[in-house]
């Protein structure tokens, strides 16, 4: 059991944040990494792994790896938990 998450990054910004979830509910975040594929993506699942309250072993990226535009998948939590706690940390 666990769900997926659509993530877009928008690497070498000032800080770590969430910025939205768009319509079709993919989630914008920005990350303070340079977009190095190795150092963005730890820099991605241990954002994901504060913001959802999980260790970094419950993420795996499926799909993305190299793009903006990632899969993150959530082991044992359901996608409904997962947006709420995300957009409690948007802003």
């Amino acid at each position: 059991k666990g769900s997926a998450l659509a993530v877009r990054v928008t690497p070498r910004a000032s800080r770590n944040e969430i910025v939205e979830i768009l319509d079709d509910g993919t989630v914008k975040v920005r990350l303070a990494a340079a977009p190095a594929d190795d150092e963005a993506n730890a820099a991605l699942l241990e954002f994901l792994s504060e913001i959802l309250g999980v260790s970094t072993n419950k993420l795996d990226i499926v799909a993305g790896v190299a793009g903006r535009d990632k899969l993150i998948a959530v082991v044992d939590m359901d996608v409904e938990t997962a947006h709420a706690r995300i957009v409690a940390h948007i802003g």
